[in-house]
């Protein structure tokens, strides 16, 4: 399977504010999933979010493909809410968890196997959840981890480290 990246606001966001945190690393992914080639999709559910905020033209969208929320990510996503609500892991704020639960089905769906994000909290757990449940295959990316030019392996395998040291820290 080839890579593929399903790109979280939260990840947007970061990338075009050069004020936050992470955007160092998520300006590192960007540059890496262009020089490699790996597919970079932009769900209509995080340009509505985005938008809130700032114009989703602020952002490279020639560089991503657009994915529209159809009927079958519907499906999925009503199947994933429901075994996430009988496990008892929705502490999150039902409109938030609902888009990061499409999110994801979005990603399950179209066999896309990672999304780039900061959201620890809610959307990197129900990843990990929904695995643990045998629902899906999806792997959450968390930009606060660094950047790790393995983090797109598909068997979930991330790299040494190395990539996270500043150029000062090797002898």
């Amino acid at each position: 399977m080839t890579a593929s990246v399903l790109l979280d606001t939260s990840f947007l966001i970061t990338l075009v504010d050069r004020n936050r945190p992470n955007h160092r690393v998520a300006s590192q992914y960007y540059r890496y999933m262009l020089e490699y080639e790996i597919p970079m999709y932009f769900s209509a559910i995080a340009a509505s979010e985005f938008e809130i905020k700032q114009p989703i033209t602020e952002l490279p969208l020639k560089n991503f493909r657009s994915l529209p929320f159809n009927m079958p990510h519907a499906r999925v996503a009503a199947r994933f809410w429901n075994a996430l609500s009988r496990s008892r892991e929705s502490s999150t704020p039902r409109h938030v968890a609902r888009d990061d639960i499409k999110l994801i089905a979005q990603a399950s769906h179209e066999v896309i196997g990672h999304i780039l994000t900061e959201d620890r909290a809610s959307l990197y757990r129900y990843c990990v959840r929904l695995r643990e449940f045998e629902h899906c295959d999806v792997h959450a990316v968390v930009l606060a981890d660094g950047f790790d030019d393995c983090a797109f392996r598909s068997d979930g395998q991330r790299g040494l480290g190395l990539s996270n040291v500043p150029e000062s820290g090797h002898e």
